[in-house]
């Protein structure tokens, strides 16, 4: 089936290290526009990751798209010696527009240095319900307006840089409660609704320009029609909400198809409904559908506003100035909630111990290279105060873990305990630490709504993240090294409004 309204290609991705010739006989196809690289599936280091994309140019005979997931945070997939920044929800704490755009553009120079031209960032999801299985500091908070001037920010960033910025995930994930990697999210919300609290941030992205904007897969019945249809295969949603109402003229792509939220639907269904690019996983090699390869203006225009730009030494890659920039935001995005308990700045005796507790980082989500991340709280905290424990826990630490970390604790004068995404298991962690009367430091590493879980914890600090520069920035902040001048993007649920920090520091 051939789309009507300019035609579609395909981003293919594939596993590999190097180009063979079953990647060239892909790339030769007239249908495929590019190529997603995957940190795992592709990406060794530096200099290997621009010969690739140099191999994979050279191989196709044109000029080709090459797209990466690097929004910061937890889903970095650009490769281990790329900056690794705190994110968006860090960003959001900062509160600070020119911060983001300078993130953005340090961000932007290194994957243009490895030849890659376009990032699946920046999110503009508002972060309007806790918990949400595949959102959290991917957002870079719950209000709306705060999340477009950030959205704008990265964008003008990324595209100083020469790399084509991508809005996501359309019409905005932020009310989802399944992640559409396994299933079809329903989002039972109005036109109104979506006017005052999800379109805002794709606005203030294609006012700044945005050269791409991703269309996800969700149920959007109130407009749609119907539970079951993706808005990435709706007429409805591309043609009348994107073009339309939003009044988009740039690149629209899908997301992935190899996704549980797109399911059966057939691949030919998102040309006909208006999208420009189709996103197929690593596993959907040799599934393009029968349809031929045509001219779009859309694409050519793309490519063109590309290849104005030069490519970066590979030196850029991971730059002190970038790591400056990383040593930053983590410093200024460290949120103090509460400190009724009176231990911060720490004061402890240099013959006394601290116990730094922490879960193994794992990835919750399929949108999460956390595992790739060493556990640094202990590290960070050692530089400061020699003894100093470690402790790992697992993500739901069982029963005897949680009785070995209050062993632990009596032999300690002060409990350093961080969670992140705290279930159950952490929750009742923290509760245990607090009844036995020790000094406890709580310390949320990803989103800030763990306090409500264990709301007795008296003094409380947010992250937003778990890279060094964040342990860094905590070890310094707790010590009383650096101020605490974050703010919450996002309300503590029952407890602390959006905005919120402790003023006693």
């Amino acid at each position: 089936m051939a789309p009507g309204d300019g035609a579609a290609t395909a981003l293919i991705a594939f596993e590999g290290l190097e180009v063979d010739q079953g990647l060239r006989n892909m790339l030769s196809d007239p249908r495929v526009a590019g190529v997603t690289l995957y940190g795992r599936l592709n990406i060794d280091n530096a200099e290997q990751t621009r010969r690739l994309t140099e191999d994979i140019q050279k191989a196709a005979g044109r000029p080709l798209l090459i797209a990466v997931d690097q929004e910061g945070g937890q889903l970095t997939a650009a490769g281990p010696e790329t900056t690794h920044f705190a994110g968006n929800m860090a960003l959001g704490a900062t509160r600070d527009p020119g911060l983001a755009e300078q993130v953005g553009r340090a961000i932007g120079t290194e994957l243009r240095a490895l030849g890659i031209t376009i990032n699946y960032a920046p999110v503009a999801d508002v972060a309007s319900r806790p918990w949400n299985p595949s959102l959290g500091i991917r957002a870079f908070g719950e209000e709306p307006a705060l999340v477009g001037e950030m959205t704008a920010a990265m964008v003008a960033g990324l595209q100083s840089a020469g790399v084509a910025a991508t809005i996501k995930h359309f019409p905005g994930k932020g009310e989802a409660t399944v992640d559409p990697h396994h299933g079809l999210p329903v989002l039972d919300l109005d036109l109104a609704r979506l006017e005052r609290v999800e379109f805002p941030p794709f606005r203030a992205g294609i006012d700044a320009g945005a050269q791409l904007l991703m269309v996800g897969h969700y149920g959007l019945p109130a407009v749609i029609g119907d539970r079951t249809t993706p808005t990435s295969i709706s007429e409805v949603a591309i043609k009348e909400l994107i073009r339309g109402r939003l009044g988009y003229e740039g690149v629209i792509v899908t997301d992935a198809l190899d996704m549980g939220g797109f399911g059966s639907a057939a691949t030919e269904l998102p040309l006909s409904a208006g999208a420009d690019l189709l996103l197929y996983g690593p596993a959907q090699v040799g599934s393009l559908p029968s349809w031929r390869g045509e001219a779009n203006p859309r694409l050519e225009k793309l490519s063109t506003w590309l290849s104005a730009h030069e490519q970066p030494p590979l030196t850029a890659v991971g730059a002190s100035d970038h790591q400056g920039l990383a040593a930053t935001l983590a410093r200024r995005s460290i949120t103090l909630v509460r400190d009724s308990a009176g231990l911060l700045p720490i004061k402890i005796g240099s013959h006394d111990h601290i116990l730094a507790v922490m879960p193994r980082p794992t990835d919750l989500t399929p949108a999460d290279t956390s595992s790739m991340v060493q556990p640094g709280l202990a590290s960070a905290i050692r530089t400061r105060h020699r003894s100093t424990t470690e402790l790992l826990i697992n993500q739901e630490p069982s029963q005897s873990e949680i009785g070995a970390v209050l062993e632990a604790a009596t032999n300690h004068h002060l409990i350093v305990v961080g969670t992140i995404d705290a279930g159950p298991g952490q929750a009742k962690l923290v509760g245990a630490l607090m009844e036995t009367g020790q000094r406890v430091v709580a310390v949320a590493l990803r989103t800030p709504y763990d306090l409500a879980r264990y709301p007795t914890a008296g003094t409380y600090v947010c992250t937003y993240g778990i890279h060094p520069a964040s342990m860094e920035a905590l070890a310094a902040a707790l010590f009383g090294d650096a101020p605490m001048s974050g703010r919450l993007p996002a309300a503590v649920p029952g407890l602390y409004p959006v905005g919120h920090y402790d003023q006693k520091q």
